[in-house]
């Protein structure tokens, strides 16, 4: 799941280098993020995202008890009932969609940039069936440790999208990548997934039983993280509406830095929580309240190796946005511009990462509510603090209010799920996390002073120069990292480095297991 969490990254930046070089950070562009507005919303009402975390244990239940049929009765009923609510509200936004738009992004004034973007959500929406369908296919396939087909739903998605964009851009322009995102939506979340689902065992009845007892169970551990607020869902939404206020360009320039960053957030902090869910929730049916908070506290330590990669994205912040994204309508203003927010944004990669973990130690207990009104909270207490920033730095204090909101949020969730669970040993976590920032600090000042240095050797200007200043920078860090996890002790360094080395090389994954 680690590799194809980092795949799909990596694919996204691939996809975020196409909208760039095709339309750069203009109007079109923002207009193309702001078609996601109200899809997510929609994606988010319906829990899409949260399938597997709600559904899962459910589900499970029945299967450890060899009772498929029920359990994939179960499956049918939260399929057709929540499939045909959101078919209604897919109509209703398809209809209403330009007020919609209106009134979360009100800050458009531009009538063409309006009107492109009610006519790409439009194309987008739809998309959201086969998200919600695909995630209970997944959530079969999860329960019965079934991982590489799902693992495939993200790669297959990106690149319908890179597919979609290239090929009719030229004809359609912006509104080819929203095509794309429908035909990618369509064929690694759903129809992939449903063969996906088959293979698993998959039984499917047309049935609608709304009084249920694991139907009504569903709704009840669901309904919080369907109204509630997630960070990492707001940021993407409060990005764009604060954005909309700003200059053209200012919604494109801070969504290709928050894609650089979400990709260390997807290594750490996405692929780690999917991938160590199952094994919480079964920590957490058996009532181990010590193995759990040693596992999240352990965890968390891991994530936390984070903040030095992030110094690193930071010190190459202007060779990686010109080596990913600056050809075709990307010029060098929209390079400057998206280099000058990525240190905003990269400063709140552990954050990001860390409350994945905390959260679900929440969800393992099957405790959606407090965690829902909880972030709800410091998303709705965040946005003064946001609007602040933004009339002081523009649209870097965008960037930097939604790192401060993330990272006090995480750091409160944490300390809260520390006195329900008696968590005694969470002093070794913020010890880490005090450990590890002035580590970080460190290595950063000696990349800088080396990325100085290479810039006198290689042509900063070119993107043979960049790379090769992005490669040895690079290097000089992964030698450091190492030896400076020897020096103080860190023994998560030398283990990261350990597992990832297993991994890849197969002498040593030999050596190790005999």
């Amino acid at each position: 799941m680690m590799a194809s969490v980092f795949a799909s990254r990596i694919i996204g930046l691939v996809r975020e280098s196409a909208i760039a070089w095709m339309g750069g950070a203009k109007a079109a562009v923002d207009a193309y993020q702001i078609a996601f507005v109200i899809p997510e919303i929609l994606n988010h009402i319906v829990a899409s995202g949260f399938l597997s975390i709600t559904f899962i244990p459910i589900f499970a239940h029945y299967l450890s008890q060899n009772k498929d049929e029920e359990g994939f009765e179960i499956f049918s009923i939260i399929f057709n009932g929540f499939g045909l609510i959101l078919l209604c509200f897919i109509a209703i936004t398809l209809v209403w969609a330009p007020q919609f738009v209106k009134l979360f992004v009100p800050g458009i004034n531009d009538p063409i940039t309006f009107a492109l973007a009610v006519k790409m959500t439009r194309i987008i929406i739809p998309a959201q069936f086969f998200f919600f369908t695909g995630g209970l296919f997944m959530a079969v396939q999860f329960t019965k440790e079934q991982f590489f087909i799902p693992a495939m739903a993200p790669l297959i998605y990106n690149i319908g999208i890179i597919t979609g964009g290239i090929l009719l851009y030229p004809t359609l322009g912006m509104e080819g990548f929203a095509w794309g995102v429908l035909g990618g939506a369509f064929l690694g979340s759903f129809l992939l997934q449903l063969v996906g689902a088959r293979r698993a065992g998959l039984e499917y009845y047309f049935i609608f039983n709304i009084s249920h007892p694991d139907f009504l169970k569903y709704i009840l551990l669901t309904l919080p993280l369907m109204v509630g607020l997630t960070m990492t869902f707001s940021t993407e939404i409060l990005m764009k509406f604060f954005g909309s206020f700003l200059g053209e360009g200012s919604i494109a320039a801070m969504n290709y830095a928050l894609r650089i960053m979400f990709i260390l957030v997807g290594f750490f902090g996405q692929a780690v929580g999917m991938a160590s869910y199952p094994f919480m929730a079964q920590i957490a049916a058996r009532g181990d309240f010590q193995q759990l908070n040693h596992m999240i506290n352990q965890t968390l330590k891991f994530i936390f190796l984070v903040i030095p990669f992030s110094v690193l994205f930071m010190v190459l912040r202007q060779e990686i946005v010109m080596i990913l994204f600056q050809r075709g309508a990307f010029d060098i203003q929209a390079t400057q511009l998206t280099a000058g927010i990525l240190p905003f944004f990269m400063a709140g990669a552990f954050a990001f990462s860390a409350q994945t973990i905390v959260s679900r130690g929440y969800y393992a207990l099957q405790s959606t509510l407090f965690p829902a009104i909880f972030s709800t909270l410091c998303v709705l207490a965040s946005l003064p603090m946001i609007y602040l920033f933004m009339k002081f730095m523009g649209i870097k204090g965008v960037a930097l209010g939604l790192t401060l909101s993330v990272t006090l949020s995480s750091f409160l969730l944490f300390e809260c799920w520390n006195r329900k669970s008696r968590n005694t040993s969470k002093k070794e976590v913020y010890l880490f996390f005090l450990k590890i920032i002035p580590v970080s600090l460190t290595i950063g000042a000696i990349l800088q002073v080396t990325l100085m240095g290479l810039r006198h050797y290689f042509d900063p200007a070119t993107l043979a120069g960049n790379m090769m200043v992005c490669l040895i920078t690079t290097l000089v860090f992964l030698f450091l990292l190492p030896l400076t996890g020897l020096f103080l002790r860190i023994k998560e360094i030398r283990i990261l480095y350990d597992k990832i080395l297993r991994r890849i090389v197969p002498w040593r994954k030999k050596k190790t297991e005999s």
